[in-house]
């Protein structure tokens, strides 16, 4: 197995920055997998025992300057490592203004990601900063587990208003509440409503509109569940934890183009943020 990628480009090494800062929000550790092609950062909580989970997809090509992979085998070409992308997003931050930032597979006493950066100095002599970051090496028997998410057979499929909006109205819900429901519907109407014993606040978003799933198929099918029959002001909801919905929003920093949101009724809300060269999808289990 050997992995080495390195950035030049400090647009490219901010945007990067960016993704792993925007995933350190949302877990504490995750799969890093790499491929040929892509990288991907995958958490595949339970969601039937109510663990959210996340996959979010980059083109490496968009990113490294240089990028090399020889996988566990010609037929496996992959790597699947455990990260910590806390760890991650520190030492990236750490080298911003860094001329030629490489990335690499290494062994220390442990595996590591070992991230090396070769700084401006003002004399001839080079300075170079480098961080070890442990990983572990997650054997090939269990990389079914981290494989791309089916898309949900979903009853509804919403955009999302803008997602700064968002927060500050779930920000100030969460004071009242430990959970909230999501609901939409095909006419483009998003509420997110707080119903206890004491207090009901509902907050309404129109004029949202609704992805086009699927709608030139041939066979006149629409991918992702039975939502073309379904009458268009009927709501679809799920009841989360406020707190996970919360962790979402507060930690995007990929300032997506496009935000979309399926609910399947009273099962899951699955959230998908699209960047040119990202997508990040996040799964919130619905709970009773």
């Amino acid at each position: 197995m050997k992995f080495r990628a390195k950035i030049i480009d400090i647009g490219c090494l901010n945007h990067f920055t960016r993704v792993v800062t925007t995933i350190s929000k949302l877990t504490k550790t995750c799969v890093l997998r790499l491929t040929a092609d892509n990288l991907f950062f995958v958490l595949s909580g339970k969601v039937a025992n109510g663990g959210v989970s996340m996959w979010c997809e980059l083109s490496q090509a968009n990113f490294f300057d240089e990028y090399q992979m020889e996988g566990v085998s010609a037929e496996a070409n992959e790597i699947c490592l455990e990260v910590t992308p806390e760890n991650l997003s520190r030492a990236l931050k750490t080298v911003q203004n860094a001329k030629a930032v490489k990335v690499k597979l290494t062994r220390k006493h442990c595996p590591c990601l070992t991230v090396a950066a070769e700084l401006p100095t003002l004399s001839s002599i080079s300075r170079v900063v480098t961080h070890d970051l442990p990983v572990d090496v997650i054997p090939r028997r269990l990389w079914a587990e981290f494989k791309e998410p089916s898309m949900p057979d979903f009853d509804v499929s919403i955009y999302l208003p803008p997602l700064k909006t968002m927060k500050n109205v779930v920000d100030r819900m969460k004071n009242l509440s430990n959970f909230l429901v999501m609901e939409a519907n095909l006419s483009g109407e998003m509420n997110l409503k707080i119903e206890t014993d004491l207090v009901s606040v509902t907050t309404h978003f129109k004029d949202l509109g609704n992805p086009p799933w699927g709608d030139d198929d041939d066979d006149g099918s629409q991918d992702g569940g039975g939502s073309r029959s379904r009458d268009p002001d009927s709501m679809a909801q799920a009841r989360v934890d406020i707190r996970k919905l919360q962790q979402f929003l507060m930690g995007q920093q990929v300032n997506p183009s496009k935000a979309m949101c399926n609910i399947v009724h009273n099962r899951i809300i699955h959230l998908i943020l699209l960047h040119e060269d990202v997508s990040l999808q996040y799964f919130i289990p619905a709970v009773a």
